[in-house]
């Protein structure tokens, strides 16, 4: 199974980006779906979940600003993200839990995508 992240880039505050991050390989079904983020020297922070039923959850720092969707028919997760901020800048990661036998799960990591906010 292999995540694969793409949508990063350089935006000015207050802009916007959307990241995508597709799943493939030996897929049964996909459960969760996240995305993390992880800032220069700093630790790899959650940032929202979305279940295979839809409910979502956010960090407080991007709650209200970033929204994310998925699309199970292509086992894909995405991340809008709005008003963004200095300190949105980071690595993004998405991360999944994926079921490839109807017993078997695991959690998979994509590889990751730059976003930069900077005027």
């Amino acid at each position: 199974v292999q995540l694969q992240a793409f949508g990063g880039g350089l935006v000015q505050p207050g802009g916007f980006l959307r990241l995508s991050c597709a799943a493939s390989g030996s897929i049964f079904s996909v459960r969760s779906m996240r995305w993390y983020r992880q800032a220069p020297e700093q630790q790899r922070d959650w940032v929202a979940r979305i279940t295979a039923g839809g409910s979502t959850n956010y960090a407080e720092s991007v709650l209200g600003r970033f929204t994310i969707s998925r699309d199970n028919a292509k086992n894909t997760v995405s991340l809008q993200m709005n008003s963004l901020k200095p300190e949105d800048t980071a690595v993004y990661y998405c991360n999944a839990d994926v079921k490839t036998t109807i017993r078997d799960s695991d959690n998979y990591w994509g590889q990751g995508t730059l976003v930069t906010v900077s005027s």
